[in-house]
């Protein structure tokens, strides 16, 4: 699946272009708008964006996992090379070290996500601040072109703002086209 990000100057331009879609054949589940004001396509009945799409939840998230395994890794690495708690611990004690760590690396990561723009959105933000709305709608290579045809018969006032090669993949960065 691709996902195509498109940018809209209006509220009704959003509302016809999320209608036509529709027709078209493809659910809210694979069209998410991003608005500076949600409550406005709350009230319009335009399926908005999600968590993982605003924030950065998984990318930190991941990081925090990763980084919070390597420091139980090394804590791990000390507690047995220094016998602090005794020659004898049982393995489980660093397997509950390592856990502990990677937990914790979790907590945080989601914690700095949740308080961070999402990086694939961050392109957009100056857009989404001045008013325009920004359409993300995930589709099947093979639908693509049926789906730029609509936009570009239909409705040229959206802006083909981007095209991401992967679903969803958080690591991955995003280009403005």
């Amino acid at each position: 699946m691709k996902c195509i990000y498109y940018l809209t100057p209006t509220l009704d331009s959003t509302k016809k272009i999320t209608d036509d879609l529709h027709q078209a054949g493809i659910d809210d589940w694979f069209i998410h708008v991003l608005s500076h004001n949600e409550a406005v396509l709350k009230k319009e009945k335009i399926h908005s964006s999600n968590y993982l799409e605003q924030l950065d939840l998984l990318r930190f998230g991941i990081f925090g996992v990763i980084s919070g395994f390597i420091v139980g890794l090394i804590a791990t690495g000390l507690v047995n090379t220094t016998e602090l708690f005794g020659p004898d611990i049982p393995n489980i004690a660093y397997f509950a070290i390592i856990l502990f760590f990677t937990l914790f690396g979790s907590w945080v990561g989601g914690l700095t996500g949740v308080a961070t723009e999402n990086n694939k959105t961050t392109l957009f933000h100056d857009d989404l601040e001045s008013g325009s709305y920004l359409i993300i709608i995930y589709t099947k290579r093979a639908a693509e072109g049926a789906l730029k045809e609509v936009m570009e018969t239909k409705h040229p006032e959206a802006e083909l703002a981007a095209i991401d090669a992967n679903f969803y993949n958080p690591l991955t960065s995003l280009k403005r086209i």
